[in-house]
């Protein structure tokens, strides 16, 4: 990130991102926005990965010089952060039933809407993490994550240790995803296809013998079912609140 340029604490991109500064510097008008900036990145990530993000690639897109892009962007990182700050968006709206939702269900729901984002969104989870959130939509989502669990009587970290907890079962199922569907992708055969012959491939590698605890496991039916990855992330998204919950009524009382 680019050096602090004001008491914000914050380079000049990110005030312009929360609409504290309308253009970078001095001098005549500049026909760019960084939203424009942003958006050309964007674009370009979702259809060409990560990888394919650089200064000079979003220039080109943009019909620019690179240098232009450094009146309004002065690092790649800042880039990288207003990119994955306008990816997971604001977090959407709470459905009317959520009038009457406890903290189980808030924070339920405020985990698989993450999760939807980035599934939706992939190339955000190829953004490496470099400090917590400071932009205006990843730090709405924090907000929303913290009001989950007002009213329970936990402490104010405790409730931050709560949300890093989940956000951290959300991002690493996310990304194991990910990187399963890549796979699948590039290997041009069908998901059901790959798993039979993962299946036939532990069969035949393991037995009771040598592996007993893997040979349970394929004689049971764990491996069934079209919803068996969002079992997987309910699974242990309730076992984490199954684990709050003792702390919650202690709070409580």
């Amino acid at each position: 990130m680019a050096e602090e340029d004001s008491e914000t604490g914050l380079p000049a991109s990110l005030e312009m991102a929360w609409g504290l500064r309308e253009r970078p510097g001095k001098g005549p008008r500049p026909t760019l926005t960084l939203p424009k900036i942003v958006e050309a990145a964007v674009t370009l990530a979702a259809s060409e990965g990560m990888d394919a993000v650089s200064m000079g690639r979003v220039a080109k897109e943009l019909g620019v010089s690179t240098m232009s892009l450094y009146r309004y962007v002065t690092a790649k990182e800042e880039l990288y952060i207003l990119m994955s700050d306008a990816g997971v968006g604001v977090p959407p709206p709470l459905p009317p039933e959520a009038e009457g939702w406890g903290w189980r269900e808030l924070l339920t729901n405020w985990a698989y809407a993450q999760r939807a984002v980035l599934m939706a969104n992939s190339w955000i989870l190829r953004i490496p993490l470099t400090g917590a959130p400071v932009s205006p939509n990843q730090l709405a989502w924090m907000e929303r994550g913290l009001a989950s669990m007002a009213g329970t009587g936990l402490k104010e970290g405790e409730k931050l240790s709560t949300i890093i907890l989940i956000g951290g079962l959300v991002r690493n199922e996310a990304t194991m995803a990910a990187d399963m569907i890549d796979a699948i992708v590039k290997s041009g055969v069908a998901p059901d296809q790959v798993m039979a012959q993962y299946l036939r491939t532990l069969r035949l590698m393991t037995g009771p013998d040598t592996h007993p605890a893997v040979t349970r496991l394929l004689e049971s039916d764990a491996f069934s079912g079209a919803g068996e990855p969002d079992f997987q992330f309910g699974f242990g998204l309730t076992r984490i609140l199954d684990g709050l919950a003792p702390l919650v009524a202690e709070r409580s009382e």
